[in-house]
């Protein structure tokens, strides 16, 4: 299991999870700051310039998954991490993948009075003997509080809150435990998708409304937004899975079948195996239909009728092209249809 102690840069976080491994048994601290030191040695200086924060490198992300794998591998029992996450699509990569690893996790917020949080980021000293350098790493700590701010709406329904404004370190590991053990801070609902072991193939399924909107969905387990559907299990049908996908994540049971818009083949980019991605036609849901999209399950956070313009906006780039490519394909059924006197819709 994984404790993952958030807030905001100068909020107590590492004080606190090194006062909370002597209240949790068998537990060790895990700091995933010592990846972005690893990535100073690792990384070409032309890629480190690229970004300000290490956490924007997608390698630094997958170390701390493989780290935490391999840690918990190695010692097992409670980690405790202290790490400030304030882009929700990266709490989703990285719970997602810890999830995928069978690895559950605690996800504990600890919020601060700004006017305290940003007296103790004046009160920091990094760099004994470097008073340049300590004044950088307080004016990083303070440039981002706003995005702190921002961030609070999705944080505080998503982790456990603790208002450590007049705590102190052990007061607050404290109530951290407390939560722990009582339940409060319960384990993140996010769906434990084992990672694959090889190539896969994927069913997505196309659903529009009455102004030739797509359906698109936010996964709470990865980054980005998606089609709904998933992955087809040995021996299934490609459009029966993205029938029971569209019912297991949308709890709407569609009464065709889907026909097929698109067939592309994703390659390999370790560490993932890539494979076949398939796009279905599910057709028109009428607005009785919309009406009763529902989000039964831990995997999907939203849903969202969006023109393709925004969907530029939403997809990463190879999803995108792949909608792209499904509704040229429906646009050219659809005048193949008109021709031949075939009903549409």
């Amino acid at each position: 299991m994984i404790v993952w102690i958030n807030g905001a840069f100068g909020a107590g976080k590492t004080t606190a999870a090194r006062e909370l491994i002597d209240l949790i048994p068998n537990s060790t601290f895990y700091d995933p700051e010592v990846m972005g030191g690893a990535l100073r040695h690792l990384l070409p200086q032309k890629r480190l310039a690229e970004v300000t924060d290490y956490q924007d490198l997608p390698i630094w992300r997958r170390m701390v998954v493989d780290a935490a794998a391999a840690l918990l591998a190695e010692v097992g029992g409670v980690l405790v991490v202290p790490m400030t996450l304030l882009r929700q699509e990266y709490r989703d990569e990285i719970f997602g993948s810890l999830a995928a690893r069978r690895i559950p996790v605690r996800h504990v917020l600890l919020t601060t009075d700004e006017t305290i949080l940003r007296q103790r980021i004046e009160g920091r000293e990094e760099f004994d003997g470097d008073p340049e350098g300590s004044e950088r790493v307080r004016q990083w700590a303070q440039d981002r509080i706003e995005p702190y701010r921002t961030a609070l709406g999705w944080l505080r329904s998503d982790a456990h809150v603790i208002d450590n404004s007049a705590l102190t370190p052990a007061a607050t590991a404290e109530r951290i435990a407390e939560a722990i053990r009582s339940g409060a801070a319960a384990v993140c609902e996010i769906v434990q998708t084992p990672a694959p072991t090889g190539e896969t193939v994927a069913a997505g399924v196309l659903l529009f409304d009455e102004e030739d909107r797509v359906l698109l969905v936010d996964p709470t387990y990865k980054p980005g937004w998606e089609f709904p559907g998933g992955i087809v299990e040995r021996g299934e049908a490609p459009a029966r899975a993205g029938i029971r996908e569209v019912a297991e994540e949308l709890g709407i049971q569609l009464d065709r079948v889907p026909g097929l818009l698109v067939v592309d083949w994703e390659p390999p980019r370790p560490p993932a195996y890539g494979g076949l991605r398939l796009l279905f036609d599910g057709g028109l849901l009428s607005p009785a239909e919309a009406g009763e999209l529902s989000l039964p399950g831990p995997e999907l956070r939203a849903w969202r009728f969006v023109t393709e313009v925004e969907a530029a906006g939403m997809l990463p780039p190879n999803r995108f092209e792949r909608l792209r490519w499904a509704l040229r394909a429906r646009e050219r059924s659809a005048v193949i249809n008109l021709e031949a006197g075939v009903p549409v819709g």
